[in-house]
């Protein structure tokens, strides 16, 4: 993976479709946290919380809107883990960033993916996040564990990804922003 994002490999990212390419988007930044655990690499996620206002219950990674302080995509991101799951940003080895995502719910965001090192000493935003877990990283860069789907919204239909895990529905921007990574991973060099 390191190799990947060293050597500048690139990948079209997985857009949810009709988002508009002159459209004023809100920018945002994830932290896409990697855990390095001696019994194999797992993905950080957080259950959002029910009470949202964006995204409510939602599967994510953490993150969020850029602050005016944030300097780049990367400052957003570790800002935005420590402050929902309690990451420190000295456990955190940025690797790089994946493709812009743009949401039909109006932001554009940079996925920032980071190795952790454990241990984890995790302390949730309570208002924001209800539960983290940690899906297998190699179930998630899978292709063919990914579904597509289609919903109606206000009249238009809509499609989106999907890969549900152990009774946890992952879809939407997260979704999509995983099965970049997985497309980035499993590119020729």
């Amino acid at each position: 993976m390191r190799r990947r994002f060293s050597e500048g490999f690139a990948v079209p990212p997985v857009n949810e479709p009709g988002v508009s390419a002159g459209a004023e988007l809100i920018a945002a930044a994830v932290l896409v946290p990697v855990i390095m655990r001696d019994t194999g690499a797992t993905m950080l996620l957080t259950q959002r919380t029910a009470h949202l206002r964006d995204h409510a219950g939602q599967v994510s990674f953490p993150g969020g809107r850029r602050d005016e302080g944030d300097v780049s995509a990367e400052a957003t991101a570790l800002r935005e883990a420590e402050e929902e799951v309690g990451l420190a940003a000295s456990q955190i080895e940025i690797l790089g960033r994946l493709p812009e995502y743009r949401t039909g719910t109006g932001f554009v965001v940079t996925p920032v993916v980071g190795l952790v090192t454990p241990p984890l000493n995790l302390k949730l935003d309570d208002f924001e996040v209800a539960e983290v877990f940690e899906p297998p990283f190699e179930f998630l860069i899978d292709s063919a564990n990914y579904q597509r789907h289609t919903i109606e919204v206000r009249g238009i239909m809509r499609e989106y990804w999907a890969v549900p895990w152990e009774g946890y529905y992952i879809w939407g921007a997260t979704a999509g922003m995983l099965l970049t990574l997985s497309r980035l991973l499993a590119t020729e060099a």
